[in-house]
């Protein structure tokens, strides 16, 4: 767990490229059938989650972030 600011600033930062990069896998998957959309979708749907954790905790410490949605 990232114990400082700048340390959960680069975490925040990594999770927010992972669900970008996640939820472009939700396309690519769309031509290989609904059951492979349901799976990149859940696991963007986990990444957004953990992005908008590190983002909250972020707004915590005053640290106001560009809307990436």
């Amino acid at each position: 767990m990232p114990t400082t600011p700048a340390e959960l600033l680069v975490s925040y930062r990594k999770a927010a490229a992972e669900a970008a990069k996640k939820t472009d896998l939700v396309k690519a998957a769309a031509a290989k059938g609904p059951r492979a959309i349901a799976t990149a979708s859940e696991v963007a749907a986990k990444a957004v989650r953990r992005r908008n954790v590190l983002a909250a905790q972020l707004a915590q410490l005053g640290l106001a972030l560009p809307d990436e949605s």
